[in-house]
């Protein structure tokens, strides 16, 4: 079986489709895969579906889906009854397992190629750390599970893996700074800042990218632009970092400028 999370919910055994189409049965389902290979406890599937108040019906209509999601199965496996669907998604002690390896998920897949990226970057080899950066981030397709409504146990979930898939983008672009391709990388930062107007750190490798862009007012504008923004929404001044940053540039401190695997990170490059 092939699970794919990262975009809306597709997952097909077989090369049939066993994504359930009701919604209850399509979270069972999602967080069940999320914890693929483990049992997910009774209580906890009752909570995404429900929340704090479930209805009293909850534990028979609980297995009504889980029914329904072995149907799925059943069919894809192209058996004639439910018995071999039961060896996929088991029932255990308390709760439920999807039986399949995490590997047949795109989440595993993009937390394996991560890891590889991370481990290349610690070893200086920038290359293939922004190859296997680039490859992580690949696979995403949307925004994780987007088709799926998400209760509580999933919204954890999906939070988590958006803030690796954000961890692993500001690795790419650093990586990419150090490997001198910061002009190429200036669209998707002006993109990104936008996106998220109170991330230092990607308001970081943006200044860096303009400055080595030959565009210094810019990167000091950049600067301007995200204080206003922290001062009028949260009322705090830029961390101590990007301070740095500013007048780093404003003296024209030649380590902005250095490339190649030895450089500091863009969040200490100014303070050496």
């Amino acid at each position: 079986m092939q699970i794919n999370m990262l975009g809306p919910l597709v997952a097909h055994k077989n090369g049939i489709s066993v994504t359930p189409i009701a919604r209850k049965p399509r979270q069972v389902f999602s967080l069940l895969a999320l914890q693929a290979g483990t049992v997910v406890k009774v209580p906890a599937l009752i909570e995404e579906l429900w929340g704090t108040q479930p209805p009293a019906s909850a534990l028979t209509t609980l297995q009504t889906y889980i029914l329904q999601v072995r149907r799925g199965i059943t069919v894809a496996l192209g058996a004639s009854h439910n018995g071999p669907a039961k060896d996929v998604l088991r029932t255990c002690y308390g709760g439920y397992l999807l039986d399949v390896s995490r590997t047949c998920t795109d989440v595993h897949a993009f937390e394996r190629l991560a890891e590889e990226g991370k481990r290349a970057f610690g070893k200086g080899n920038l290359d293939l750390a922004s190859a296997r950066y680039r490859q992580a981030l690949g696979l995403w397709r949307g925004d994780a599970l987007v088709d799926v409504h998400a209760g509580m146990r999933i919204g954890m979930e999906v939070a988590r893996l958006e803030e690796s898939r954000l961890g692993v983008l500001e690795a790419r672009v650093e990586t990419d700074l150090r490997l001198g391709r910061h002009t190429s990388l200036l669209p998707e930062l002006s993109a990104l800042t936008a996106r998220h107007p109170m991330h230092e750190n990607l308001w970081a490798q943006f200044m860096i990218a303009l400055h080595r862009s030959g565009r210094t007012s810019q990167a000091l504008e950049a600067f301007i632009k995200l204080r206003k923004t922290l001062v009028n929404e949260l009322g705090v001044e830029p961390s101590a970092r990007l301070q740095h940053l500013q007048h780093a540039i404003l003296r024209a401190d030649p380590g902005i400028d250095r490339i190649g695997p030895e450089v500091p990170t863009a969040a200490s490059v100014v303070i050496a």
